[in-house]
């Protein structure tokens, strides 16, 4: 029976108000995880190409878009746990669950806590290590800066630069970073700078995965995308994508959306 669209709608999962959309239908699930200061729609290039011959959940993590929690620390464990929460609230048994830099931190860590709930794993712009140690201080000061005083706009503008690196693109969300309430970066920013490795943790994720990877990201290296790919059991080798920036799913979505439709495609065969 094909499942009702929905948009914009919330479930109560694990003391977290989830906001979500669903396209609905009766085809493969796959369930998509956005990257830092980002929100579910970012994904919307990704679904306007994959809805009708699949259905695709996309989801509002903790502390961005519209979804609300009880503004605790938390860990992107945490995080996987509310991702197949989600899913147990829409009746979903099992996803391709697919992620983009944080997204894909949250992906991985679904995949290791219930291997049998997820079909595969999409991993765009992201890596299994931590955060680098030089960077933690730079990244540590404009988390701080931008909790106590607000997204300036060359706070703004230099996060934009580090994650779309598309002006085209980045204006739409400064103005969306801008009217979100700026202590709401507080754990966010913590969860991301302590995240702990699971690089020595790949091996035990042995699901079919897809690895796609901006030539020009300036957040994670390509190198990382490469160690990602070679720990991953189910992945042939990282898709790159010339010329894409952190979020290549947002600047070149076509390329993007080619790789995808064709793994997809491939786990069907």
């Amino acid at each position: 029976m094909a499942v009702a669209a929905v948009k914009g709608a919330t479930a109560q999962v694990d003391g977290a108000t989830i906001a979500f959309d669903d396209t609905g239908g009766d085809g493969p699930v796959v369930v998509l995880c956005h990257g830092f200061l980002m929100d579910r729609t970012m994904f919307d290039d990704q679904v306007s190409a994959l809805r009708g011959a699949y259905r695709v959940v996309s989801w509002d993590e903790r502390g961005f878009g519209d979804t609300v929690y009880d503004d605790l620390p938390f860990t992107y464990w945490d995080s996987a746990g509310d991702c197949l929460a989600l899913m147990d609230h829409l009746g979903i048994d099992r996803a391709v669950i697919g992620g983009m830099s944080q997204g894909g931190f949250i992906a991985l860590r679904a995949a290791l806590l219930a291997p049998e709930r997820v079909r595969a794993l999409i991993l765009l712009d992201t890596q299994a290590g931590p955060e680098d140690a030089d960077v933690i201080p730079l990244y540590q000061g404009m988390i701080d800066d931008w909790v106590a005083n607000g997204p300036s706009d060359d706070l703004a503008d230099a996060s934009a630069a580090l994650i779309i690196g598309a002006p085209t693109v980045s204006a739409a969300w400064t103005a969306i970073w801008k009217a979100r309430p700026q202590e709401a970066l507080r754990n966010p920013g913590r969860t991301l700078l302590e995240r702990e490795s699971i690089v020595d943790r790949l091996g035990e994720i042995t699901v079919p995965a897809l690895v796609v990877h901006g030539t020009a990201d300036a957040a994670i290296s390509m190198d990382k995308a490469e160690a990602l790919a070679a720990g991953l059991i189910g992945c042939t080798g990282v898709v790159a994508v010339e010329g894409g920036t952190h979020a290549a799913n947002m600047t070149h979505p076509a390329v993007v959306n080619e790789a995808v439709l064709g793994f997809l495609a491939g786990l069907s065969a």
